[in-house]
Order: C-alpha cells, then sequence, then structure tokens
C-alpha cells in the first residue's frame, strides 16, 4: 500500500508494534480455539449457522478488516484518529474467533486445497492445528523485521478487501449515502466565529461574527441547524464531499480505503 510510504520512522515503529501486538492476540486466541474441542466445535457451528447467509459472513469478514485497516487509517490521519471509534470495529469474542477460524480455514485450503476435503468437519481441528503449528514463527511474527510484519499486515488487508469485493456485499450499492455515526456528529467542534462575512453552503445565509458554528474535520464550518439534519442522513461535507466516520461497516471500509488511497496516490 502506497500509504505506507507517507509514514515517518516513528510512525513505523508505532504501527509495527501495534499490528505485531495485535497478531499475537489473534494467535492466541487461535491457539485457544484450537487446544479446546468445546470452543472449536461452537465457533464452528457459528460459522455454519452463518453458511445459509453469505452477507451475515461477508459483513463478519468486513468487521475484521475494519478494525485492522483502523490501525493504519487512524495513524495516517490524525484528524480521524481524534474521532471517536466506528462501532462497527468492535467484535466480541465469538465473533472474532468464527471470523479468525474462516480465514484460517481459508488460509488452509489455499495452502493445501485437498487437506480438508477428506476429513470431516470434527477432524479439521487436528488439520488446522498441524497447519498453525508448522506457520506459528511467520505467522505471529516472532523475530520478524518491521518489513516482514508490514508485509504480512497488507496481505490479511488484501485478502479481507478482496473477499468483501468479491461477495458484492452491499449488493450493488457500493458508494450509496450513509448516514455519520452518532459519536463523530456529538465530538464535532463548536467554534466562533471571529470574523463576519462567509456564508453557510446549506442555507446560503451569512455565519455571524461572535455566533458559534459547527466546525467539521475538514474545516467548513456551516450553521448547527443547517449541518446537523445533513449528517444525520449523509456523512459527507456539503462543500468537499470529506466523509465523516460511520456506523455503517461498508460505508466506513469506503471511507478509510479512499482515505489511504488519496494519501498514498498525493505522495506519489
Amino acid at each position: 500500500m502506497a500509504a505506507l510510504s507517507t509514514l515517518t520512522p516513528p510512525q513505523i515503529s508505532t504501527l509495527t508494534t501495534t499490528i505485531s501486538s495485535l497478531f499475537h492476540f489473534h494467535r492466541r486466541r487461535l491457539s485457544s480455539l484450537l487446544s479446546s474441542h468445546t470452543l472449536f466445535s461452537l465457533s464452528l457451528h457459528h460459522l455454519h449457522s452463518l453458511s445459509l447467509s453469505l452477507h451475515q459472513k461477508s459483513l463478519l469478514i468486513a468487521r475484521h478488516l475494519l478494525s485492522i485497516l483502523s490501525q493504519l487509517s487512524h495513524l495516517i490521519n490524525p484528524t480521524t484518529a481524534r474521532m471517536p471509534p466506528c462501532t462497527a470495529t468492535t467484535l466480541n469474542d465469538r465473533d472474532l474467533d468464527s471470523v479468525l477460524l474462516l480465514i484460517l480455514l481459508c488460509e488452509l485450503h489455499q495452502h493445501d486445497p485437498e487437506s480438508l476435503k477428506t476429513l470431516s468437519p470434527t477432524d479439521w481441528r487436528d488439520s488446522l492445528s498441524g497447519y498453525v503449528s508448522a506457520t506459528m514463527l511467520t505467522l505471529s511474527g516472532i523475530g520478524c523485521s518491521n518489513s516482514e510484519i508490514l508485509i504480512k499486515y497488507i496481505e490479511v488487508v488484501t485478502k479481507c478487501k478482496k473477499f468483501v469485493d468479491v461477495m458484492g456485499c452491499r449488493d450493488g450499492k457500493e458508494g450509496k449515502e450513509v448516514t455519520a455515526s452518532v459519536a463523530a456528529v456529538v465530538a464535532l467542534p463548536s467554534v466562533e466565529v471571529k470574523q463576519g462575512g462567509k456564508e453557510c453552503a446549506v442555507c446560503k445565509e451569512e455565519m455571524r461574527q461572535g455566533r458559534d458554528v459547527c466546525e467539521l474535520p475538514c474545516e467548513h464550518r456551516f450553521h448547527w441547524m443547517c449541518i446537523l439534519p445533513w449528517v444525520i442522513k449523509r456523512n459527507t461535507c456539503p462543500c468537499c464531499r470529506h466523509r465523516l466516520p460511520t456506523d455503517d461497516v461498508y460505508g466506513e471500509i469506503e471511507r478509510q480505503w479512499e482515505l489511504l488511497v488519496k494519501i498514498g496516490g498525493s505522495y506519489i
């Protein structure tokens, strides 16, 4: 990802440390999952319960992608980092275990397509445990350099993004308008107009000196009574289309991906 090229050495260090810790946490969850027959069965049952709903399974992958992608986007864009996190990035233990198991099954299938076909689902745990043991050092990041950790990060993000794109989770409604998250709206600052003369882009009336108005992260200002009805219907600035965080998972992925592509493109 070109956006990584824009990071300073301290930011690279922060990102790799965060990612390494995240991968270690995921590895511990997987180890617990594979060492417990009960936990493995429950997670597999949860995946099976989603099998009839492609949207739910895609949504699970999308939420996982968003939680990982946010590690980079929040670091590379301090303005976004100051905004409250999207609630969609939070996965409970059951969903996290299930999505990690799903990704592991996909990895094993890609590594050895025949390994799972000859086994019943009840025997998958032993096969997965053997695969994890053989790749433990590589996947956990132990002894890995910063570049190797970042490469692994890019691989995970890319795989999840491709999965989300291929599944067509939004039923062809990419780019649809989504509402700004409540937390993002509440966090918008109120600033005093120091000099009058500028008009609100929504009502076209002057923002008078001394009046408190709303300032979006892009620094465009609006009357509060004008911008609030706007952001409860869409998460974009009326002037420049800058996107506010949203609790819509796919909308938030689009927002963060668009931001990273824009930053990476401007750097190149």
